[in-house]
């Protein structure tokens, strides 16, 4: 079974906006209203894909009521601890000129809460899949993800982690069956500057050095870059396509690389080039990738 972990869910809604003017009155071009949230999104895709997963995660008020409906809506399985203070958070996305984000703060996290997340994450077993990903809330304790992957190593779950700067970095030492860092996250890491798909490859196999089993480097325009543990260096250019909206790209990417790795019976090559086409995908639409638009990118491709 596949399970991801959402620490701050979040209620997207998504505009387009022609011409974009501070301090006036601005009417959409198109809208969308989604539940939102790294994690979410990974299910979301996994489910369009045709892959089972269950979300976890943590909800709060009218919002958090929203997400769930949404989620069951798309079938997807929710098994949310539900937070008594605060609402779950309202995003707020503007496609423009540029790309606009004004996002909310989420509701508060009790330790109880806490180790009700831990109870459920106590039945992962051999065999399943963890995607944990997005930054954590002030409200929980900021080493959260490695008490996750302390807690459930030596159970043979493969986890995959999203995640920026320390967080990412300091669960290296638990082997993280996979890391999605991009190629501006990798290079903070280092203190360098990464803008050539060649120039990720050392930086991504010192990570490995460090714990990560897998290192999947993400790109925008100029593609993407996988490390694998069987040695393999695989590298890519996006597919062509107009960019509509990038949110919940790189999510989608780690929901494409899941699956083609489940479809491919472990295939590397199989994972990378699902994971380049579905986060293509989702970037080329105001929503995220359905199977069909996935397909068309991996055939143009091929």
């Amino acid at each position: 079974m596949i399970y991801t972990v959402t620490f701050n869910p979040s209620l997207d809604y998504i505009v387009k906006v022609d011409d974009l003017a501070l301090g006036a009155v601005n009417r959409v071009s198109s809208e969308v209203i989604m539940a939102g949230g790294k994690g979410i999104n990974v299910s979301i895709v996994l489910k369009n894909l045709g892959h089972e997963s269950r979300a976890l995660g943590f909800l709060a008020g009218f919002t958090g009521d929203e997400i769930a409906r949404q989620l069951e809506e798309r079938g997807v399985a929710c098994d949310f601890i539900r937070v008594k203070e605060g609402m779950s958070r309202i995003n707020v996305k503007i496609a423009s000129q540029q790309e606009t984000e004004v996002n909310g703060m989420g509701p508060d996290i009790e330790s109880s809460d806490v180790e009700a997340l831990f109870d459920r994450l106590d039945a992962l077993a051999a065999g399943d899949i963890l995607i944990i990903s997005g930054s954590v809330p002030a409200a929980l304790p900021q080493d959260i993800y490695e008490r996750i992957l302390a807690r459930l190593e030596g159970r043979g779950v493969d986890i995959v982690v999203d995640a920026t700067r320390d967080l990412l970095h300091n669960v290296l030492a638990y082997r993280p069956f996979l890391i999605k860092p991009n190629n501006h996250e990798l290079g903070d890491i280092f203190g360098v500057e990464l803008s050539r798909r060649e120039e990720v490859v050392p930086y991504a196999k010192m990570l490995q050095e460090r714990g990560a089993r897998n290192v999947l480097v993400s790109m925008a325009g100029e593609g993407a870059v996988l490390v694998g543990e069987d040695g393999s260096v695989i590298m890519s250019e996006s597919p062509r396509g107009q960019v509509v909206n990038s949110v919940g790209a790189g999510d989608s990417m780690v929901a494409g690389f899941v699956a083609g790795y489940l479809e491919g019976d472990g295939s590397f090559e199989r994972a990378f080039r699902m994971g380049l086409c579905t986060g293509s995908a989702s970037a080329f639409s105001l929503e995220l990738a359905t199977r069909d638009d996935v397909e068309a990118l991996l055939a143009a491709s091929a």
